[in-house]
């Protein structure tokens, strides 16, 4: 039963939960909060999405040039020198050189897309400082809405990549149809991440300086450029240490491949993605309170 305390001449209702009922009220809050303020995340998400290219003459054309101009250029550059993971209809240079563009491409818009969130998530509530002292603001929709907006243009570049192999090669392999698998778990691990950063972004802003120091690292450390299969042992299986590397794996498998995703790799993607998603979350709303007074 609920009891009743009085404060500052104020009665606040205070619940007895369980240990299963904190967990499953825990578990459901970060949604229910999604659904309550989904008008203001929609209002500031059309927002944030228009002013991407305020100023430009032409606009969206230019988040479809660039994978556009990015896939070309990979596409002329890279040679058969290059060693290149098993695919079908790979055995003359022109497909092989395309198979390697899309095999760089694939794994750059995961990165990009995790990239951004990590450069941008420290500085967010600074950005929005003036409507969270200000107002009511439900400071915690900040990182939904950020991770929101860059979802708009990795679709874009997915679907461009998606034409281009399409273009290519006369066909996509069926097990394109799994990518929201992977891709919504992607999109709850970089919630999740920004939820922390934007946290701990407001108490100091070195942690702005430690992305943009340490992000472009995780390029070299991430395989982009490289097939995690020609590591030597043990870095083949110490690279999973790196969350991305089981996100680009499985995205290049159900995309490029056509194969279903090793389901222990799999596996391992939806924990980290359920951990930073609920961990982020539990160190954002324990502090929530303080941000606004160190803001």
């Amino acid at each position: 039963m609920p009891s009743v305390k009085v404060v500052n001449g104020k009665q606040i209702v205070v619940e007895n939960l369980g240990p299963i009922e904190r967990a499953t009220s825990f578990i459901a809050k970060p949604f229910i909060r999604m659904v309550q303020h989904r008008d203001l995340i929609a209002a500031i998400l059309r927002r944030e999405v228009r002013e991407r290219f305020k100023g430009s003459i032409a606009g969206w054309i230019w988040a479809i040039i660039a994978p556009l101009l990015m896939i070309a250029v990979y596409t002329f550059a890279f040679t058969t020198t290059l060693s290149l993971p098993a695919t079908d209809g790979t055995d003359g240079t022109d497909s092989k050189q395309v198979s390697y563009s899309l095999f760089i491409f694939s794994g750059l818009i995961v990165f990009s897309f995790f990239s951004e969130m990590a450069f941008r998530a420290p500085m967010l509530l600074h950005e929005y400082t003036h409507f969270i002292k200000q107002t009511i603001f439900p400071s915690d929709m900040l990182p939904v809405i950020s991770t929101l907006r860059a979802t708009a243009y990795t679709l874009i570049s997915g679907a461009v990549m998606l034409l281009f192999q399409l273009a290519m090669t006369g066909s996509l392999p069926w097990t394109v149809l799994l990518v929201p698998l992977i891709f919504i778990p992607f999109m709850a691990f970089l919630i999740g991440m920004s939820w922390f950063l934007a946290a701990l972004g407001a108490f100091t802003r070195d942690a702005g300086y430690l992305m943009i120091t340490i992000v472009p690292l995780f390029m070299f450390a991430t395989p982009i450029f490289y097939s995690h299969t020609g590591l030597p042992a043990p870095f083949n299986f110490w690279i999973y240490a790196n969350a991305l590397t089981g996100f680009v794996e499985v995205m290049r498998d159900v995309v490029l491949f056509g194969k279903l995703p090793n389901m222990i790799v799999y596996g391992w993607t939806l924990l980290i993605s359920v951990f930073s998603f609920y961990f982020g979350y539990w160190f954002f709303d324990r502090y929530r309170n303080v941000i606004v007074d160190v803001l």
